[in-house]
Formats: structure tokens, sequence, C-alpha cells
């Protein structure tokens, strides 16, 4: 049997809250999921969502690029330009 690689995390999980181990194995998968996700993917998603918040461009994209400098993973440093061309091409 394989070992899962994040075992210790799940244990601390399930000793810490009501999860069970396989409620647990699922929350570290969706998180790492969530922080893996490609610099382009995140603002192309985050400008959706914001967009559809009622921003305008003018709000969203420094708000996007002061996101991305808080990811788990650090994106290289984008211009308000290069935003924009993830999303209009």
């Amino acid at each position: 049997m394989t070992r899962h690689p994040f075992e210790d995390l799940i244990g601390h999980l399930t000793r810490t809250t009501a999860l069970g181990p396989g409620e647990a194995a699922r929350v570290v998968a969706d998180v790492l999921a969530y922080f893996g996700e490609p610099a382009e993917e995140y603002v192309r998603r985050r400008h959706g969502e914001l967009k559809a918040r009622g921003l305008t461009n003018d709000e969203i994209f420094p708000r996007i690029s002061a996101e991305l400098s808080g990811r788990r993973v650090s994106a290289p440093e984008l211009s308000l330009r290069q935003l924009r061309r993830i999303v209009y091409g």
C-alpha cells in the first residue's frame, strides 16, 4: 500500500477537526488544486468573477496584480497591460 504524500497533514486534520480521513484527503486535494492554478488561468478566472460583480477593468487589474503576489507559488510580476493581454489576447 502506498503512502499518501500528505498523510501527516491528513492525520492532523482528522485529529483536530470533525473530518474523517477521506474527507480530509479531499480537502487537501482541493486546496492543492486551488493553489496549483497557473497564473494565466487565475487571472482569467478572477477577471470574470470581478467583472460579474460589476467592477471595472481600472479596478480589476490592480486588484489582480496585488492578489498574485500572495499566491502560494509566486507568479511572475505582470504589468497591467500584460494582465489585460491574458484576458483579451
